[in-house]
C-alpha cells in the first residue's frame, strides 16, 4: 500500500512589491513496497558467488618490425657517446699510468677483475628485474618492463638499433663512472674501472649477439662467443627455457654455471621472501608472459 503526497497552499505576501503570492508546498512520500509473500512450493534460490571482472587487464601489445621503440634518437646517441668518453678516459689513463711506472701486471690484473665482476653485476642486477617489481616501479621501471617483456619477444633485441640498446646503461656508466675518472689517477683503479664499466655499459649488445644468428654474426663475435670471451648463443638459449630461473650472466657467462650450481639466486630469493614477503616471478608457474612468440606471429597481428 502507497501513502500518496499530499498538496497544501497558503497565501504568503511580498514585503518589497506588497502583492499576494500563492505557494503550494509539496510534502515528501515514502512509498512502501509490500514484502514478497513465501509460496512453500516455490524453490528456494540460493546465491552464487560471482567473479568480480579482472580490473588489471594486462596488455599484451607484440612490437612490430619498424616499431619508433626499437630506434635510436639523438638523446641515445649523446648517452652512448658520453658512456664511451667516460670508459676510454680510465682505460687511457691506465695505459699512461702503466707506462709511466712501468708496471703492467696490476692494471691488467685490475682489468681481468672488473671484467669478471661485470659479468656477475650482470647477472644480479638481470636476476633482479627479471623477477621483481614493473613498470611502474620508480627509477627501475622502464628497465624491469623491457627485460620482463623481453621474455615474450626475445627477437626484438636483435631488432633494436645500438644506441637504443646501449642508451639506459651508458646513462647509469656516466653518472657512477665520471666521477672516478676525475678524480683518480692511479692506473690499477683506472684499469679495474674502465673495463669493468665498458662491459657493464655493452652487455645489452653482448646479450643481443647473444639471440643472433651464428650467420648473421660478425666472425670475431662467434669467435669470443666460442672462446668464452662473450656469453654463448646456447648458454644464453637455456635461460629462455623453462623454469626462466637460471644463466642470468650476460656479459661472458663465466658464474652462470657456479651460481646455478650452488643454487645462488634460490637463496636469495629465499632471504627475500623471508624478511620481506615478497615472492619471485619464478616461483609462480609461466604465464604467457613467459612463453616466447616468434616472429613473424607477432608481425602478422597487425597485418
Amino acid at each position: 500500500m502507497s501513502i500518496l503526497p499530499q498538496h497544501k497552499y497558503y497565501l504568503t505576501r511580498s514585503s518589497c512589491h506588497d502583492l499576494w503570492h500563492r505557494n503550494r508546498v509539496i510534502c515528501s512520500a515514502t512509498t512502501l513496497t509490500p514484502k514478497p509473500k513465501f509460496r512453500p512450493n516455490q524453490p528456494a534460490t540460493e546465491p552464487q558467488l560471482v567473479k568480480p571482472p579482472n580490473l588489471v587487464t594486462p596488455v599484451s601489445i607484440p612490437p612490430v618490425l619498424n616499431d619508433p621503440s626499437l630506434q635510436s634518437t639523438w638523446s641515445h646517441r649523446s648517452w652512448v657517446a658520453t658512456g664511451c668518453v667516460t670508459v676510454l678516459v680510465p682505460l687511457a689513463k691506465a695505459v699512461v699510468g702503466a707506462a709511466h711506472s712501468h708496471i703492467w701486471l696490476e692494471p691488467m690484473l685490475a682489468g681481468y677483475i672488473g671484467f669478471i665482476l661485470a659479468d656477475l653485476g650482470s647477472g644480479i642486477y638481470h636476476w633482479g628485474i627479471d623477477n621483481y617489481g614493473d613498470k611502474s616501479t620508480p627509477v627501475f621501471g622502464n628497465q624491469i618492463e623491457a627485460f620482463q617483456g623481453h621474455h615474450k619477444w626475445p627477437w626484438t633485441i636483435t631488432r633494436r638499433q645500438f644506441a637504443n640498446n646501449l642508451h639506459a646503461l651508458a646513462r647509469a656508466v656516466a653518472f657512477v663512472a665520471l666521477p672516478i675518472d676525475l678524480a683518480c689517477n692511479d692506473p690499477v683503479i683506472n684499469a679495474f674501472v674502465g673495463v669493468c664499466s665498458g662491459c657493464i655499459m655493452f652487455s645489452q649488445q653482448f646479450h643481443a649477439w647473444a639471440h643472433g644468428t651464428k650467420s648473421k654474426l660478425p666472425p670475431l663475435v662467434v669467435a669470443l662467443q666460442d672462446a668464452g670471451l662473450l656469453v654463448s648463443r646456447s648458454q644464453h638459449a637455456a635461460h629462455h627455457r623453462e623454469p626462466y630461473n637460471s644463466n642470468y650472466c650476460i656479459v661472458s657467462g663465466v658464474w652462470n654455471e657456479f651460481l646455478d650450481k650452488n643454487k645462488f639466486f634460490e637463496a636469495l630469493e629465499m632471504a627475500l621472501f623471508f624478511k620481506l614477503g615478497v615472492r619471485p616471478r619464478s616461483w609462480s608457474e609461466p604465464s604467457t608472459d613467459w612463453i616466447e612468440e616468434i616472429e613473424s606471429t607477432s608481425q602478422d597481428a597487425f597485418h
